[in-house]
């Protein structure tokens, strides 16, 4: 490894920026004055894209946050918003930044303990949501604080005004607590009738070093953190951002991973305000993928899991398909892989692999990047989570310009990205457009820049360790610079070890060279005891893909528990981990693993909302399989609610095979299974 770097690596800068010094709500307003006609936002319901124009935009921002003042939001105050993306969402965002409040996002999924958390840390007085769902979730809430003493330092619930904005299943419902979206800007249209002026003086008075939006820190380890970013700072970033790929209006942006997330406030909201970015939501998850292919993107920002779910999708498709197709495929890929690699380093192919490549092309990788949705993609980014090396190349071998790029919340969710002519799949890039990155002694990655965050709200102490007196963020991320100046991220800094040889590694490298596998969904890599010898791993399935291996070997099976014990399934786990072994030194090997009976569950903590495994969870809930493990037993008991397909649940007490690798050998003349194959 690489000795950590003291030096600064800087992206430069350019100055200004096009839309520094400004604020969302008045970007969306320049906007409806220059290209009111121009769709700015486009929703499918019933099948129908309907479209919204930038002045149509800003006419239901302007009810909205009148509508909010109505209920008694000011300056300062946070608005909660907790759904999925529709129009409505991002309308009660710029709602509530145009009266000078804030928002805080809340993801869809968020339940209980964690929902309360972030309302009661916010102060929240009004929460805008979606639905019925998400309506009983509050509801549920407040019921439960009215019915104990809170304890001590444990701050109220201070909700005071639901409003929701898809109505079915609500119409019976009769609580005073609650509002219709399209009453809330009704009584806007009202209130603002009577205060003609109002809200023009309450947009000039905002300031770009308001807070704009507050964002959930992961929470990896603890309950998540609220971090306050400012109009300034989500502006720096997308101007900095297009400064190395441009975005402008004619591009397509489909908006379908929360908007709680740093991910879609960088690109959809803030690149898209800033550069008139045409946003269009899916009518829902079950047409997410065919309204994508509709649409067809030129911008696409996703976290791994999505492109990895991808792979996986192709994998399945391939699998089934007739021997001509597979073997055209197979061609083509090696072909447009040939081409990747010298294009990812600046380099032209000849005129024979150019050639080759166009046929390729056309009947090998274009109708895959089609059935994605992704023919019309000029480029994309992936970032949140380290994407395997090999997943990487694949989009690059069938023809999709993928970037992974580097941040986090703290600092807009981006500092670090690729160059279209400079992309190493095992690094991360380099610095944007005035970012400042350096290596301290202890090897943790620090930056610098316009866009790092405020602080977190209500939390000076948490604050001050994550930003020093100097302007730097530090990530608590480990990593070093490559001889071509890439930034390689390690892991968390607390969780990268050493092995018994010296040998410095990552669980999260580990786990994601075994994550490569189509049939594995999750992977928890735990070191030895003092004495131990190699590495063990807690493995989840991917249901889809083993369901459909399962299939075509003819495996009957029931439940996800039922397949995870399949001997047949171990075997094939087995294969794709020794596999995976083969590019690790020796000292960090996984010798022991076994399949979990079920998957990580964000509602058990298991997982974060974007599925981060929260490790100290894992250790403590499973410590029992962890210890059996490591001491090389052949198995352990556990005891599992099963839950079947109609319903019905019962608890049973299951046995867990520990499959030892160490004796485990990969049959004879079995080559290796493609990376576009989950066939061995």
């Amino acid at each position: 490894m690489a000795e950590p770097t003291k030096g600064v690596v800087s992206g430069g800068d350019t100055g200004g920026g096009a839309s520094r010094g400004s604020t969302f709500p008045r970007l969306l307003r320049h906007l409806a004055s220059t290209t009111p006609t121009a769709v700015a936002m486009q929703e499918k319901r019933y099948g129908i894209w309907q479209p919204i124009t930038w002045a149509e935009y800003a006419e239901r921002v302007a009810e909205t946050a009148h509508g909010l003042a109505s209920l008694g939001v000011k300056r300062g105050d946070i608005v909660a918003v907790l759904g999925d993306n529709r129009p409505e969402w991002l309308i009660a965002e710029l709602g509530t930044q145009s009266i000078g409040a804030s928002v805080v996002g809340i993801y869809p999924t968020s339940i209980g303990e964690e929902l309360r958390h972030i309302l009661t840390t916010a102060a929240s007085r009004v929460v805008i949501c979606e639905d019925q769902e998400q309506v009983d979730k509050l509801l549920r809430l407040r019921e439960e604080e009215r019915g104990r003493e809170l304890e001590a330092g444990e701050e109220p619930l201070l909700v005071e005004h639901v409003v929701y904005y898809d109505p079915h299943g609500l119409e019976a419902y009769d609580d005073e607590w609650l509002m219709e979206f399209t009453d809330l800007e009704e009584r806007g249209r009202e209130w603002g009738a009577q205060r003609a002026g109002w809200l023009d003086k309450q947009v000039e008075a905002g300031r770009p070093d308001d807070i704009a939006v507050i964002c959930t820190t992961s929470g990896t380890t603890s309950r998540p953190k609220l971090g306050e970013l400012s109009h300034t700072n989500l502006l720096a970033m997308a101007d900095h951002l297009t400064e190395v790929d441009p975005i402008g209006p004619k591009d397509r942006y489909v908006s379908f991973l929360p908007f709680a997330w740093i991910g879609e406030q960088m690109l959809a909201v803030a690149c898209g305000l800033s550069r008139g970015l045409t946003l269009s939501f899916p009518e829902d998850s079950a047409t997410q993928r065919a309204d994508l292919r509709e649409i067809g993107p030129d911008v696409m920002f996703s976290p791994p899991r999505i492109w990895e779910s991808m792979l996986s999708e192709v994998q399945v498709r391939i699998d089934e398909a007739g021997r001509l197709k597979r073997s055209v495929f197979g061609w083509g890929y090696d072909v447009g892989d040939k081409v990747a690699a010298m294009r990812v380093t600046g380099k032209k192919p000849g005129p024979g692999l150019r050639l080759a490549h166009l046929v390729a092309d056309q009947v090998a990788t274009r109708p895959v990047r089609d059935q994605l949705g992704l023919a019309r993609i000029k480029r994309c980014y992936t970032g949140g989570a380290p994407l395997g090396p090999d997943v990487f190349r694949f989009f690059h071998a069938i023809g999709v310009n993928l970037k992974q790029i580097y941040g986090q919340t703290e600092i807009c969710g981006i500092a670090v990205v690729h160059r279209d002519d400079d992309i190493a799949f095992n690094t991360v890039g380099t610095p944007i457009a005035g970012t400042e990155l350096r290596i301290n002694e202890d090897g943790e990655i620090l930056l610098r820049s316009a866009s790092v965050f405020r602080g977190y709200h209500r939390n000076p102490e948490a604050t001050a360790e994550a930003v020093d007196r100097q302007g730097w963020l530090h990530t608590g991320d480990a990593g070093f610079l490559d001889e071509h100046d890439h930034l390689v991220v390690i892991d968390r800094q607390k969780d990268v070890l050493t092995a018994a040889d010296g040998t410095r590694y990552s669980s999260a490298f580990i786990e994601n060279k075994l994550k490569f596998s189509p049939y594995v969904e999750e992977a928890v890599v735990f070191a030895p005891e003092v004495g131990g010898d190699g590495m063990t791993a807690l493995i989840t399935l991917d249901p889809a893909t083993v369901g459909s291996w399962a299939e075509h070997e003819r495996l009957s099976y029931t439940t996800y528990t039922d397949l995870a014990g399949k001997p047949e399934v171990y075997e094939l786990v087995a294969e794709e981990t020794k596999r995976a072994n083969e590019d690790l030194p020796e000292t960090i090997r996984v010798r022991r693993f076994v399949l979990l009976h079920k998957q990580f569950d964000p509602d058990d903590d298991e997982i974060t909302r974007t599925r981060k495994v929260r490790r100290n969870v894992i250790a403590d809930r499973y410590g029992d399989i962890i210890a059996a493990l490591q001491r090389g037993e052949d198995d352990v008991h556990v005891r599992s609610r099963i839950t079947y397909q109609d319903g019905s649940s019962v608890e049973r007490e299951l046995t867990l095979r520990i499959f030892d690798l160490t004796t485990y050998s990969i049959p004879e003349g079995r080559g290796r299974r493609p990376v576009w194959s989950g066939r061995r």
